[in-house]
């Protein structure tokens, strides 16, 4: 496993490489725009692919559902609905309206939290969840028609994802919640593999259900709720990269699982990234990830891994 984790290390640090290089076509990056963009845009994919990769593996696991992903419980459509009321009440500004994001992703997560510390059903709380994505996002659509022409391209412009527009602030906030959801999902390891046998068998074992529940939603809603306010509601990383982890090494304890899934993500997001930028005119990162995780999730779909 050791062997195998500086591989996946490795070839992080191989994309990474390449992803400072790659700007408007293969070139060498000068020091100003190594420093003041390149670099901070790699960054903010290891963060964002990491994040993401992590709370989709817990989540996975917590509902044993292989199709999980961050975003399942509604804190992406939390986002998208504070972005959309900070698009019809204020025009123009890109922190207002990353600041509205990320109040409606934390806001979102909280109540998630508080739902699943009220129910004593995992199935529950992935439906709330759902429900909540599906109401915030109507919210959202009715908010728009409303919104200036201005703050709707700026909306729009978030919406398709990017990770060059993320700066010190939004690193430092990513860095935090992201070490935040490692530690806590770490503690949670033991637990995710009593939960896969079932809620019955994990409770008879002695794990207080409610209280992992509580811990695991609290670290997913923090890096779910950071990556999407600042990069945009990127997905798909969150369901691949655990199944691949899973794949490749061969196992789904999840002390395993859990260090190498962010790992994972993190190559998935830089190499997106990488590709988003090798034309000459940058394409929107989210569709770049979603064009990569569709293929990959049907292709475990057909091989019957998941």
């Amino acid at each position: 496993m050791k062997f195998r984790y500086l591989l996946w290390c490795a070839a992080l640090v191989l994309l990474c490489l390449l992803d400072v290089m790659v700007s408007d076509g293969i070139s060498p990056a000068g020091g100003d725009i190594l420093w003041k963009l390149r670099i901070p845009r790699m960054m903010a994919a290891v963060l964002a692919g990491g994040s993401l990769a992590l709370a989709g593996a817990q989540m996975q696991a917590l509902f044993r559902n292989p199709l999980a992903d961050p975003h399942i419980m509604g804190v992406s459509g939390g986002a998208g609905l504070g972005a959309s009321i900070a698009a019809l009440a204020i025009t123009g500004s890109t922190v207002t309206l990353v600041s509205a994001a990320f109040a409606g992703a934390f806001l979102t997560g909280l109540l998630v939290v508080w739902i699943s510390s009220r129910t004593h059903s995992t199935g529950t709380l992935l439906l709330t969840g759902v429900m909540l994505g599906f109401v915030f996002s109507a919210l959202s659509s009715v908010l728009q028609y409303s919104a200036s022409e201005e703050s709707l391209k700026l909306f729009y412009s978030w919406m398709a994802g990017s990770f060059g527009s993320v700066g010190s602030t939004g690193l430092t906030i990513m860095g935090v919640t992201f070490f935040i959801g490692l530690v806590t999902a770490l503690f949670s390891g033991k637990g995710l593999d009593l939960v896969l046998f079932g809620d019955e068998f994990a409770s008879l074992s002695g794990l207080k259900l409610k209280r992992l529940r509580f811990w695991i939603m609290l670290g997913c809603a923090l890096l779910a709720g950071s990556v999407t306010a600042f990069c945009g509601p990127v997905g798909f990383v969150g369901i691949v990269a655990p199944h691949i982890v899973r794949r490749i090494e061969g196992t789904s304890v999840h002390r395993v699982v859990l260090p190498v899934s962010p790992v994972c993500g993190a190559c998935l997001s830089v190499g997106a990234d990488i590709i988003a930028h090798i034309g000459r005119h940058p394409l929107p990162v989210g569709s770049t990830m979603a064009l990569i995780g569709i293929p990959l999730v049907l292709v475990l779909l057909w091989r019957k891994r998941i």
